[in-house]
């Protein structure tokens, strides 16, 4: 695997993302900087659970939070969505390889008929 990043934070930064609201968060995210407060609007859930959300995000280094005054903004860390990218770059490529290695191989096995 080629990736900048070691397994198990390509893990963790997946299974965080595995989950519908964190990846709503990390959208919402990618358009600015927002409190758990902001962050919360949209959903039916409570600034706590939001906040649980954020803490794995930023666990896996996704998201991070910085305290002004006595806001603390969250921020997308964009940079560490590219190896996961680069991760799924690399697999489709495997892949595509493969099928058209296969279709190739299928191809010569029907002009040979």
């Amino acid at each position: 695997m080629s990736s900048t990043l070691a397994a198990p934070d390509l893990d963790a930064a997946f299974a965080a993302l595995a989950d519908p609201v964190r990846r709503a968060l990390v959208a919402r995210l990618a358009q600015g900087d927002a409190t758990v407060k902001e962050l919360a609007v949209p959903f039916d859930l409570t600034q706590q659970a939001i906040s649980h959300h954020l803490g794995v995000l930023r666990r896996c280094g996704l998201v991070e939070q910085r305290r002004e005054g006595t806001s603390r903004p969250c921020r997308l860390r964009a940079d560490r969505l590219s190896p996961l990218s680069t991760w799924i770059d690399e697999q489709r490529r495997a892949w595509n390889d493969r099928l058209d290695a296969l279709e190739r191989h299928l191809g010569q096995d029907g002009a040979a008929r």
